[in-house]
């Protein structure tokens, strides 16, 4: 399973990538505004920073949504680092914009994605990733994680090669049922990364075994 970071903040982006388990970035506007990113040029120059950051796959998202201006947007985007995935929403020119993308060999992210029908024609137009968003279909109700498990099943039926990208990933729990049930990818935020790292029982052990050595050495 890959860990992508859903972030803009380029310290956080550090830490997890420093980790060493970090294997790609998404963003959207609405995290570049938090970051306080805004105007063409600025947001262009954050992606890149991002790409100097980590190894590859720094998702970045189009604003346009008209087959026309997405793809003006997208090969702008494309062009700022060779780590770029072209992030396109699940709607009507939104999948001939993927089809497009893929016949130039342009990778991309499907995004806003909540039901198998709209997975499967971003299969077939030849998405990289597939973001299904779990925590927002918990919101109303619906089982996000039951979403990632049908989405998994159809695509290894028929061999898509699209990678199933769980997003909206909002705690630990999320993350080890989605490497459970098979998604390809994760995004969530740093906490939900590090949330892996803490157990009771590890804290506790290696207190009993820092006490120990001390006792020993005569501390």
């Amino acid at each position: 399973m890959k860990f992508f970071i859903d972030t803009a903040n380029l310290d956080e982006i550090r830490e997890a990538y420093d980790l060493g388990v970090l294997d790609g970035v998404t963003t959207n506007p609405s995290l570049m505004a938090k970051e306080g990113i805004s105007g063409d040029a600025n947001v262009r120059a954050h992606y890149k920073a991002i790409c100097d950051i980590v190894d590859d796959k720094v998702s970045a998202e189009v604003i346009s949504t008209d087959f026309e201006g997405m793809i003006k947007e997208g090969k702008e985007l494309a062009k700022i680092d060779d780590k770029i995935v072209v992030k396109i929403p699940m709607i009507r020119d939104g999948v001939k914009a993927i089809k497009y993308f893929n016949s130039e060999g342009i990778r991309t992210n499907c995004t806003l994605v909540f039901s198998a029908g709209q997975a499967i024609l971003a299969a077939k137009a030849g998405a990289s990733y597939l973001s299904p968003f779990i925590g927002r279909l918990d919101d109303i109700s619906y089982d996000g994680l039951e979403l990632i498990e049908q989405i998994v099943h159809i695509y290894h039926t028929y061999g898509f090669a699209t990678e199933v990208l769980a997003a909206s990933v909002r705690h630990s729990m999320h993350l080890i049922k989605c490497a459970e049930i098979g998604a390809d990818v994760v995004t969530c935020p740093l906490k939900v990364i590090t949330g892996l790292l803490k157990h009771p029982l590890t804290d506790s052990g290696l207190a009993t075994f820092l006490a120990d050595h001390a006792k020993a050495a005569g501390k």
